[in-house]
């Protein structure tokens, strides 16, 4: 049986590792967010709203924001400055 613990009986260490957590989680999905409003729906596999409900709703400790940072955008073609390979 798993015995649930107050915060108080959490070592600092433990508290420190969970804020950490915390932080990190809510900075990525900040991040994600502000990209999906920014970023043109052309550049985004999927759809923005659908992205953007599953970085709000799902607490996956930063994995659907880095998923939807590594897989979910499209990169614009880079300019080729005129030069031919």
């Amino acid at each position: 049986m798993v015995t649930r613990r107050r915060w108080s009986e959490l070592s600092a260490r433990s508290r420190r590792l969970i804020i950490a957590g915390a932080v990190f989680e809510g900075v990525l999905k900040i991040a994600a967010l502000a990209d999906i409003k920014h970023r043109p729906a052309d550049q985004i596999r999927g759809s923005k709203s659908g992205w953007a409900t599953a970085v709000v709703l799902v607490n996956s400790v930063g994995g659907v924001p880095l998923a939807y940072f590594l897989f979910g955008r499209l990169m614009p073609p880079s300019p080729s400055h005129g030069r031919t390979g």
